[in-house]
């Protein structure tokens, strides 16, 4: 760990296993102060060692919040099983579960709790916030709605017939086959254009996760084909125009690729009904710049810092 962050473990009354985290604090940290909090949620096939973590929440922890990054239940270091699972309704209940942590430490200020999510974790975030009246703020860092793609790229834009390959694989599981693990990405950025991959998003993405340049021991990149189904008939916006009255920040980068980024981000800033939102378009940026690129990220960081403030 470096200097000014904590390893910890926490659950929730009831619940069965522990999720893991890294609470970042400010410099100048003092034990008996009381700060603003955020929770920091990672991307799908991350970990808290990634850019919610060793980007977003170590800047914002600089700026002067309490910034828990932590690693979604049956991934990274975290508990639950199977392992590799991807279901939205528990990654929102991970964040109500981390807000409970928060709310236990004496040095933060439990009536000034924000969330950060990027990719995934920008749409989890944001439906948390959309229930969970403890989240004051909320901003997306390229956040796109799993549930949507999901039913669209995941799927081959054939949900049905993704469901129905599901249903079956989860049966045969039950029966005692070896439970099947996809890797939503391509071994490297050669084979992914040797076997036609052309997505500015599946391309980057591999750049980052398959690299030096963003790979961390959590960040799977995998997930279990049967229990992705819970994600096929899930909406991160889902009644954003009745909830989302919180402040919104939305940040995307001017280059659509295949995640959706770009779409999303300009749907719920249409839609969220908060009468104070704010939508940050970062140009010449793609999807995974805004993850660790200096330029983007520097522009983002600054956007989130003065939203909360």
């Amino acid at each position: 760990m470096t200097e000014g962050t904590e390893r910890v473990s926490f659950r929730s009354p009831g619940m069965a296993w522990d999720l893991a985290g890294v609470i970042h604090r400010p410099k100048e940290f003092d034990p008996n102060g009381s700060y603003p909090a955020i929770v920091a949620v990672h991307p799908i096939g991350s970990c808290k060692e990634q850019t919610a973590g060793n980007v977003y929440a170590k800047a914002l922890a600089e700026a002067g919040y309490v910034v828990l990054a932590f690693d979604a239940s049956y991934q990274g270091e975290s508990g639950g099983h199977p392992r590799l699972v991807e279901d939205p309704a528990q990654r929102v209940e991970d964040i109500k579960v981390a807000i409970d942590h928060l709310v236990t430490l004496p040095y933060v200020d439990a009536d000034r709790i924000g969330g950060i999510g990027v990719c995934g974790g920008g749409g989890y975030v944001i439906s948390a916030t959309m229930t969970d009246r403890r989240i004051k703020a909320v901003t997306s860092i390229t956040g796109v709605n799993f549930g949507r793609l999901s039913r669209e790229a995941f799927s081959q834009y054939d949900p049905i017939a993704a469901l129905e390959q599901m249903a079956a694989q989860r049966t045969a599981e039950a029966r005692g086959e070896k439970a099947r693990v996809d890797d939503y990405l391509p071994e490297s950025v050669e084979v992914g254009k040797a076997t036609g991959v052309d997505d500015i998003d599946m391309l980057e993405a591999t750049d980052y996760y398959k690299t030096d340049r963003g790979q961390a021991p959590g960040g799977a990149t995998s997930a279990a084909f049967s229990r992705r189904s819970a994600a096929v008939g899930w909406d991160a916006f889902f009644d954003a125009e009745q909830l989302l009255t919180l402040p919104l920040l939305v940040v995307i980068g001017d280059k659509p690729g295949g995640f959706g980024a770009y779409r999303d981000g300009q749907e719920i800033y249409g839609r969220a009904a908060s009468k104070d939102k704010q939508l940050l378009v970062v140009p010449d940026t793609s999807h995974y710049d805004l993850y660790d690129q200096p330029e983007p990220t520097g522009q983002a960081i600054e956007a989130a810092t003065a939203f909360f403030g």
